[in-house]
């Protein structure tokens, strides 16, 4: 638990760890606190997150129609830099599993997220960084380190490791941003910490794609559709998996993130394994368990690796 940083401790602190800090107009005194009622804080962590979109920091600033900003406290772009969106409470987080806001208060290992009952905007600073978050499109190095640095800087000032970092996609069930390995994010920011201010850690080269296990994914796939409704056996797998159908076209946005691989899942998968881009797969080969070649195609066009 922890105060939140004011503007003039997040600026400093952030320039402290080496970071080009930018400053949109107004970013001191935008904030959700007084529509919502709500103060900002006290503070238990950082989320991490992706755009999904280009050119996205006056969104970030001034929301959509649906959901008024501020949308984070810092935006990353590409090119663009590290600006200044907020330094109070950002829609940026949504309602997150209360387990994981236990975990990252106490710096144990993240549960798995499934339920939506806390409201995370209260209590996290969020990051978004500018990307489409479909796997393809890279993180540049420069930016992936800047990100780290952002995360360390706030860990750093209020006496927190690794383990108080999180991506939305761990803490909300159904997101999958943002769309690379958060371990190796955290290993990335314990490096950093472990350093003095300023001086740079040897950061991973290139931010790692998320990893499916296909032998757990395909134990899914035989045990979800004849168990209960909801049925989790695999729940990180099944949401990257679900979510590239989703992209696919082949399986509705409505059935995807709950982690379960059930009969509408396999069906897609199906579909994919049948579909051209899937391997065109007929027969038994074509029944909705995932194999290797089925499974490596649909990473590669949506930004995990499949591990046996």
């Amino acid at each position: 638990m922890a105060t939140p940083l004011s503007a003039d401790r997040l600026l400093s602190v952030l320039r402290s760890e080496g970071l080009t800090v930018h400053e949109h107009d107004g970013w001191r005194t935008h904030e959700r606190d007084a529509a919502t009622g709500k103060p900002f804080g006290p503070v238990y962590g950082v989320l991490i997150h992706h755009t999904a979109g280009h050119g996205d920091r006056e969104i970030c600033y001034n929301g959509r129609s649906d959901l008024p900003g501020p949308l984070c406290h810092s935006w990353l772009g590409k090119t663009d830099g590290l600006w200044m969106i907020s330094s109070k409470r950002a829609n940026h987080a949504g309602l997150v599993d209360a387990d994981v806001i236990a975990a990252l208060r106490a710096e144990s290992a993240l549960p798995h997220d499934d339920q939506a009952n806390y409201d995370g905007n209260d209590v996290l600073y969020g990051l978004e960084i500018e990307n489409l978050g479909n796997g393809k499109d890279a993180y540049p190095a420069t930016q992936y380190r800047q990100a780290v640095l952002w995360a360390t800087a706030l860990c750093r000032a209020h006496g927190w490791s690794e383990r108080s970092v999180a991506g939305h996609k761990e803490a909300q069930p159904g997101k999958v941003d943002p769309s690379f390995d958060m371990d190796v994010f955290r290993a990335d920011v314990r490096k950093q910490l472990a350093t003095k201010p300023g001086k740079p850690a040897t950061p991973s080269p290139t931010p790692s794609r998320p990893r499916v296990d296909l032998s757990q994914l395909i134990a899914a796939a035989k045990a979800d559709p004849p168990a209960k409704q909801g049925h989790v056996t695999y729940r990180s797998g099944v949401n990257l998996v679900e979510a590239g159908l989703v992209s696919e076209g082949l399986l509705a946005k409505t059935y995807a993130g709950d982690g379960s691989y059930g009969t509408t899942t396999r069906d897609a998968y199906a579909r994919w394994q049948r579909s051209p881009a899937g391997g065109g797969y007929t027969g038994k080969d074509a029944d909705g368990i995932p194999g290797k070649g089925s499974l490596t195609r649909l990473g590669a066009r949506h930004g995990f690796v499949v591990v046996a």
